[in-house]
């Protein structure tokens, strides 16, 4: 199937909040400009709250394609104003772990994005949904959304992936295991687990987790780690960072368009990493939903 090139003309709306928003602004709109791509608009958005009304006022005013800079929570915030319309979202990636760019199979440096914006093609994949909640990548119950919501910002950015993980180690002590009910529609799973992940992508935390996660499937992925031991979840990390052989022998997948998960106790839920969503839930693919700028294929 031949693939679409990208429009000419874009909108530019980076997160200065995020962890190298602020520097790479100017970098940014200065290379885009250079490499042929027309900005009709280019916003530093100092308040991350503001990110989702720049965003839907470019569309309104025509832009034909959105860049937007930051990480995968700007990504997440903004993506429910492309859903529906005729406009391409292209990913700068700005931020931590950048999990949805390594998803689309981006290039993670300021020119190697560039690049796939000026010279890449469209594609048409599928988001992932909580209730009525659009996200581009990935969700979590258990440890993670325990480190989205309380790490400090400033250690964040300036320690990136390394902070998370001194972070992790700190939430952990306090961490306890949680029964994890999940209903396919066509009966219930109940058993303990220690981290649940909720895949549109294959990458969460910057973590290839799952080789059958893909944004093309037309459907979303529950993957669980089992068990009440929290080493087991240290583990599961470890072997999936490095690709061991084992890396998939403590979790279990489900795959299908539809679920119902519901955990004891009630426990919240990090979407793209911003704590978003309470337990239970409706989790949800939305096919084909919106179309992204990705690199083009070699042929």
């Amino acid at each position: 199937m031949a693939m679409k090139s990208l429009p000419r003309e874009a909108a530019l709306v980076v997160n200065a909040h995020s962890r190298r928003g602020q520097a790479l602004f100017r970098d940014a709109k200065t290379k885009l400009e250079a490499a042929g791509v027309a900005l009709i608009a280019a916003h530093a958005v100092d308040d991350p709250n503001q990110m989702n009304s720049t965003v839907a006022r470019v569309i309104a005013d025509g832009a034909p394609m959105v860049i937007v800079g930051g990480g995968d929570g700007s990504m997440s915030g903004t993506i429910d104003e492309l859903v529906g319309k005729d406009c391409v979202f292209a990913v700068l990636p700005l931020g931590t772990a950048n999990s949805f760019a390594r998803t689309l199979g981006l290039p993670l440096d300021l020119d190697g994005a560039v690049e796939v914006i000026a010279s890449g093609e469209r594609r048409r994949i599928d988001l992932g949904m909580i209730d009525h909640d659009y996200f581009v990548n990935a969700a979590s119950i258990g440890l993670s959304p325990m480190i989205g919501k309380t790490v400090p910002h400033k250690l964040k950015r300036y320690l990136g992936r390394v902070g998370y993980l001194l972070w992790a180690v700190k939430c952990s002590v306090a961490f306890r295991p949680f029964r994890l009910i999940i209903d396919d529609g066509e009966g219930e799973r109940r058993m303990w687990s220690t981290e649940v992940r909720i895949l549109n992508g294959r990458f969460h935390g910057g973590v290839e987790l799952s080789e059958d996660a893909d944004v093309e499937s037309g459907d979303i992925m529950i993957q669980a780690v089992v068990g009440r031991s929290r080493l087991r979840l240290a583990g599961d990390w470890y072997a999936k960072f490095f690709k061991l052989r084992d890396k998939d022998a403590h979790t279990v997948e489900f795959k299908g368009q539809s679920f119902r998960l519901d955990t004891r106790p009630r426990l919240g839920i990090s979407i793209d990493g911003e704590v978003l969503a309470r337990t239970p839930v409706m989790v949800k693919v939305a096919q084909a939903a919106v179309e992204v700028a990705v690199p083009a294929e070699r042929g």
